[in-house]
């Protein structure tokens, strides 16, 4: 049986698709979400876990390095990778939206928006007819409107939890995301028994 290299985003994500996995029948050690390792090894089950940065993924898969991948649906818009889309595994679940201060009122002349998804919300603001300065960030998108830096962000919204504990308000919901799983073109051909006994196995979860 070929080893398959999955790429797995740090955090929420990993967790969940770690117990997605396990509920599908894997056996995963029970000290795997706790390992600080960047490179975790399961030999039992042919698998190599790589754990990069949520926007990272795609570009791992896309070159090669791995076979499969799980990926926020937001990540995959914004990255525009050549990699296959296989399956939702309905993890994760939130949504895109853009959100400001509560005095905010459109308008003005010359319209600034910060967001970490810099290509989704110009597509976005471009489909609602409007132009915008958008300004790209890494993190911590909320400052944005409190600094003075913009007068709205385009971000993941969970809860809603870390808006309102900024002060901010939703304005507009943009789009439902959950993790895909995700898989290499090359790696289909040549892996693909292994890869679709994965497939088979989580669509039988999810």
């Amino acid at each position: 049986m070929n080893q398959l290299t999955i790429a797995m985003p740090k955090g929420r994500i990993f967790h969940e698709a770690v117990a997605l996995l396990r509920t599908a029948g894997y056996r995963l050690p029970e000290t795997f979400e706790e390992s600080r390792k960047l490179i975790i090894d399961v030999p039992e089950e042919h698998l190599r876990f790589v754990l990069a940065k949520p926007m990272d993924v795609p570009t791992y898969v896309e070159q090669g390095v791995a076979d499969v991948g799980v990926a926020g649906k937001d990540v995959m818009l914004e990255e525009k990778r050549d990699v296959h889309e296989m399956l939702d595994l309905k993890i994760s679940a939130c949504h895109l939206a853009v959100a400001s201060l509560p005095d905010y009122q459109k308008g003005e002349l010359h319209p600034k928006v910060a967001s970490k998804y810099p290509n989704l919300a110009i597509q976005y603001f471009k489909e609602q007819g409007e132009q915008v300065e958008v300004i790209k960030l890494n993190g911590s998108i909320e400052l944005a409107p409190i600094m003075g830096l913009a007068n709205r962000i385009v971000d993941i919204v969970s809860t809603g939890q870390t808006l309102e504990e900024n002060g901010l308000i939703e304005l507009e919901k943009i789009q439902e995301i959950t993790s895909r799983f995700i898989v290499n073109p090359a790696s289909y051909r040549v892996k693909r028994a292994e890869i679709q006994r994965m497939i088979k196995q989580l669509q039988a979860v999810v």
